[in-house]
């Protein structure tokens, strides 16, 4: 079993600590990329407070569906729904940005720059930071999006009202603004469970296909360097002392839970096998030692958004921890 390295925690105890401080600067070596992110990272907390105060339109469509021939409450549900959509197409178009954004980040946190993950993390500080963000953003915005039925609903209801007026020779307003195409995108985006983690697990996979000249090591050891990184330091009580809130340990949570996804997506043989460097045995203790009302959605997403668990492989303790 792979367990970071005391000695390297202990003596860069002021590197691990900046993936969850917020002043953990670019160098000029990492400005560019961190200027490119800095920006999509800026739009993320606005994105989640909107998801947040999404309330959906249900009432208006439930009684536009009672009352077919009602014309003015068929339109007043049209009108609650035009602005929604116009709200899950920018969520949407956002997930587009943040794979972007993550292709960037891997691209410079694996390159051959340095002898190892280690010095990676040691020596682009700021990058490592942000990649802790983007994660943290996508397990947050999930646990949101899973408790949120209208958002389907709402996009349902857009979709059939909309080929029903095309069928009608009707003008729809807003159909400019999401066009057949478009629309078919973002359905099977929201039917997935945890739609930022899928957009986020393909783009590392695609970054990883698109990147033979790299060894995939580079990937998988960032991402389980981060694994541990974070399961030390939510089970060590002497850094745990150190966070300054609750929201320390629910970033830390989420940052590691996130890393544990993508590696089981892009290593061979996933998270979950005996050769896996990820202590996965360790990584659920520490989450299920937390109040449980605050890490059910982290692990259901162990549960149901990787890809391994559920392989032959994969030990019987870990099965059953994680039932």
């Amino acid at each position: 079993t792979f367990s970071v390295n005391f000695i390297f925690l202990r003596d860069c105890y002021h590197v691990t600590a900046m993936l969850f401080s917020a002043y953990a600067q670019p160098t000029e070596a990492e400005r560019e990329v961190w200027d490119q992110v800095d920006v999509v990272l800026k739009d993320a907390k606005g994105i989640l407070d909107e998801l947040q105060a999404y309330k959906g339109a249900g009432q208006e469509i439930r009684e536009a569906i009672q009352n077919p021939n009602d014309e003015a409450l068929q339109e007043q549900a049209w009108a609650a729904v035009v602005p929604l959509v116009g709200k899950l197409k920018k969520f949407y178009e956002f997930s587009q940005r943040l794979e972007a954004a993550l292709h960037s980040l891997l691209g410079a946190l694996t390159s051959e720059t340095y002898d190892d993950t280690t010095q990676h993390l040691e020596r682009e500080q700021a990058l490592a930071k942000q990649f802790a963000e983007i994660l943290h953003f996508t397990l947050r915005f999930d646990e949101l999006k899973m408790t949120n039925p209208a958002i389907q609903n709402d996009f349902s209801y857009y979709r059939r009202t909309l080929s029903r007026m095309r069928i009608n020779n009707v003008p729809a307003e807003g159909e400019n603004e999401v066009n057949n195409e478009l629309a078919n995108r973002i359905s099977l985006f929201y039917a997935d469970a945890t739609p930022m983690l899928k957009t986020l697990s393909d783009g590392t996979t695609k970054f990883v296909s698109e990147n033979k000249n790299l060894p995939i090591e580079n990937t998988t050891d960032c991402l389980s360097t981060m694994a541990s990184v974070c399961k030390v330091m939510l089970e060590t009580p002497e850094y745990r002392s150190r966070f300054t809130s609750e929201d320390t340990v629910s970033f830390c949570l989420r940052v590691m839970v996130g890393v544990i996804i993508l590696y089981d997506y892009v290593h061979p043989v996933g998270a979950f096998a005996k050769s896996s460097k990820i202590d996965m045995k360790g990584c659920i203790k520490v989450l299920k030692e937390q109040p449980p009302n605050s890490v059910e959605g982290l692990l259901n997403a162990l549960r149901y958004t990787t890809k391994h668990l559920n392989d032959e492989s994969t030990n019987k303790t870990i099965k059953s921890m994680l039932q």
